[in-house]
C-alpha cells in the first residue's frame, strides 16, 4: 500500500520532500523508502550509494542491526515501473536519522532528542503526558466533554486488561484475541476489520467511533471486566468465553437502539481529514488529503 502524500507519520518531518511509504494491514506499521529518505537528509547526488556505503560502514563497526532491519518491498520508480527497494519501519527510520553524518540532519537529531526528554520528564510528572493528549485532542476539534469521556474510556480499559491479567492473560496477541472476541460479538468485526469498514490504518479506532459506537464498545468491556471478576475464568479459552459474554451485552445494547432508530448504528464516519483511495489491482493505495 503506497503512501505518496503526507499523513501523520514520519512523513511530516520531511517538508516538500517525497518519502515513499508501504502500508503493511498486517502489522499496521508503515515501511519508508531508505534512499528517499538518505536523499532528503543529505547533499548526496546518488543516495542509492550513499546507503551502500552507510551500511558498509555500519558493518565494519559492528553496527549492521540496522542494515539487517531493511525489509525489500516493490515501490513505483521515477520511470513509473515497480522496483525492489530498501524499506525501514518508523524506528528503523529514526535509527537511520541518527546515523547520518549531514547538517541536514541535525534538526532532526535535535527533535529525536527533544522527544526523548520529553518522555523522560512525563516519567517524573505523568500529568504532562496527560495534558499532552488534551492538548492534541483538543487541536483535532474534539469537544471537552469527547476527551473526558476519552480518557475514562482509557481508564476503563486499564481496569479490563488489570482483570485479565490476574485470570492468566500475560501475552500481547491474548489481549488482542480477547478485545477482537469482544468487537466481533456486538459489532460483527474485529478490529482490524473494523479499521478496513472506517478506512482508517494505523489510527486509533477509538478516536475514530462516533459517540454511539464508544459507547458500545465501553459497554462491551464494561460488561467482561464484570463477569471476569465475578465468574474468574483462567487462561485464554475460559477468558474468550466470558468476552464474547460481555460483547453481547453491547450486542443487546446495540439491536435494541438500532430497532427504534430503524438504521445501523455502525457507521464508516472517521474523523480523519485525509482517505486512503484505490490506484489499481495490485493492492497499491494512495493517501490524499480531503
Amino acid at each position: 500500500m503506497v503512501d505518496n502524500n503526507k499523513l501523520e507519520t514520519i512523513s511530516n518531518l520531511f517538508e516538500g520532500k517525497e518519502i515513499r511509504s508501504i502500508w503493511d494491514s498486517e502489522k499496521e506499521e508503515y515501511y519508508f523508502s531508505v534512499v528517499d529518505v538518505i536523499s532528503a537528509l543529505t547533499e548526496s547526488n546518488n543516495p542509492r550509494n550513499y546507503w551502500n556505503m552507510l551500511k558498509k560502514r555500519m558493518t565494519e563497526e559492528e553496527k549492521s542491526e540496522l542494515s539487517t532491519k531493511c525489509v525489500q518491498l516493490k515501490m513505483k520508480a521515477t520511470d513509473g515501473k515497480m522496483r525492489e527497494t530498501d524499506t525501514l519501519d518508523t524506528a528503523g527510520v529514526l535509527r537511520l536519522i541518527e546515523s547520518i553524518p549531514s547538517p541536514k540532519a541535525e534538526p532532526f537529531k535535535l527533535w529525536l532528542a527533544q522527544m526523548g526528554k520529553e518522555r523522560i520528564d512525563e516519567i517524573f510528572d505523568p500529568e504532562i503526558a496527560m495534558n499532552r493528549a488534551i492538548d492534541y485532542y483538543r487541536s483535532k476539534g474534539y469537544s471537552d466533554k469527547w476527551i473526558e469521556g476519552r480518557l475514562k474510556g482509557i481508564l476503563d480499559r486499564k481496569k479490563l486488561t488489570d482483570v485479565w491479567k490476574e485470570n492468566g492473560i500475560t501475552k500481547n496477541y491474548e489481549y488482542a484475541v480477547l478485545t477482537n472476541e469482544i468487537y466481533q460479538e456486538w459489532s460483527g468485526m474485529k478490529a482490524n476489520e473494523y479499521k478496513d469498514y472506517k478506512n482508517i490504518r494505523k489510527e486509533s479506532l477509538r478516536d475514530n467511533m462516533t459517540d454511539v459506537e464508544v459507547a458500545l464498545a465501553n459497554l462491551g468491556e464494561i460488561a467482561t471486566r464484570e463477569l471476569a471478576k465475578e465468574h474468574k475464568p483462567y487462561g485464554l479459552k475460559a477468558n474468550k468465553e466470558i468476552a464474547k459474554k460481555g460483547g453481547h451485552v453491547a450486542k443487546v445494547a446495540r439491536e435494541d437502539m438500532e430497532k427504534e432508530l430503524g438504521k445501523s448504528v455502525v457507521s464508516k464516519e472517521n474523523a480523519i481529514n485525509y482517505e486512503y483511495l484505490d490506484m489499481d489491482k495490485k493492492g497499491l493505495l494512495k493517501a490524499e488529503n480531503n
